[in-house]
């Protein structure tokens, strides 16, 4: 079978939920092997959970040059990679920094780049949702050796134990790659709630909200549920809460088994940002809102009434 390349997202060597989606995905149409590229020491720390979830080979280039400098020098491993295991597709996450390294890959190397897929089947036809998600477009690249995003949370991740071929790469990053610097890491404090983007339940909140202090309201439904929380663009613009929780096109894009649209109108812009999720709970008093467009479930009330029923209901069942 063809091997299929998988860039491992991981944050210091610990793998993300998305580097196991992106493995099941790839068994679909080749042999998954995996891509580990991080600072000296991290591979460790993602040893077990590549083979839990069935890579075959595992290339693995650690380095300070890697570390210490931002996309470059992983867009350049890479593309040597692409030279040299010759793969029928190289998939990465669909995350802020993996887009950009698939696209200088993509550059590199003469190839086709596939943006922000929801699906992908055999034959490489990928499924994406363009144009705010009004439009559902299915292709397949052309040119080169495909370099598809894939949106996190868009596929079920499976177990499927293997014993991975190890391999390590050699790193000789240019200078031209050694351009932008890491100068300082700050670690972002822990809320205890799962990651956003990775998280299979999400509570956003919306300008229906009226004011920052009303978020312990999303905040105390989202951790009943074991949830994330997110917010809408105004909520995030109005200052109530971090622009880090923003989902929408300018913000995040997530994927959840559930997601809960509190006084959110459902402007496009934020669909663009949930409309995958696979069942939608939309709380909003405006009958008219866009957002029950979309929603598989809606109430129409008053949010201040809703959602602390809601909350008390299921305190009363855990």
């Amino acid at each position: 079978m063809a091997e299929v390349l998988v860039l491992v997202e991981h944050a210091d060597g610990e793998p993300k939920k998305v580097t196991a989606e992106l493995l099941t995905l790839a068994r679909r149409f080749g042999e998954p092997s995996a891509v580990f590229l991080g600072g000296p020491g991290t591979y460790a720390k993602a040893k077990d959970f590549l083979a839990r979830y069935g890579a075959q080979k595992v290339y693995v280039a650690e380095s300070a040059d890697i570390d210490g400098y931002v996309v470059a020098p992983k867009a350049e491993v890479l593309a040597g990679l692409f030279g040299s295991a010759a793969p029928a597709a190289l998939l990465v996450a669909a995350t802020a920094e993996g887009r950009e390294v698939a696209a200088r890959a993509a550059a590199k190397t003469g190839s086709g780049l596939v943006w922000d897929v929801v699906d992908v089947a055999p034959g490489l036809v990928v499924t994406q949702q363009v144009f705010g998600g009004s439009t559902i477009v299915r292709s397949h690249v052309t040119k080169g050796t495909p370099v598809i995003t894939v949106r996190p949370n868009s596929a079920a991740p499976e177990e499927a134990p293997a014993t991975p071929e190890e391999q390590q790469v050699d790193v000789a990053v240019s200078d031209a790659a050694k351009a932008a610097q890491v100068s300082d890491r700050v670690v972002e404090g822990k809320s205890g709630r799962p990651d956003l983007t990775e998280a299979s339940i999400v509570v956003s909140g919306g300008r229906g909200l009226g004011a920052a202090e009303n978020f312990r309201l999303v905040e105390e439904l989202a951790d009943l549920m074991g949830g994330a929380v997110g917010a809408s663009r105004a909520a995030t613009d109005a200052g109530w809460y971090p622009h880090q929780a923003q989902v929408g096109q300018t913000g995040k894009t997530v994927s959840p088994q559930l997601y809960v649209a509190v006084g959110i109108s459902g402007a496009i812009q934020h669909r663009a940002g949930m409309q995958t999720s696979k069942t939608i709970v939309a709380i909003n008093k405006d009958p008219e809102a866009p957002i029950f467009e979309l929603a598989d479930f809606g109430i129409v009330g008053d949010l201040f009434n809703v959602v602390p029923q809601l909350t008390e209901e299921l305190r009363k069942r855990q």
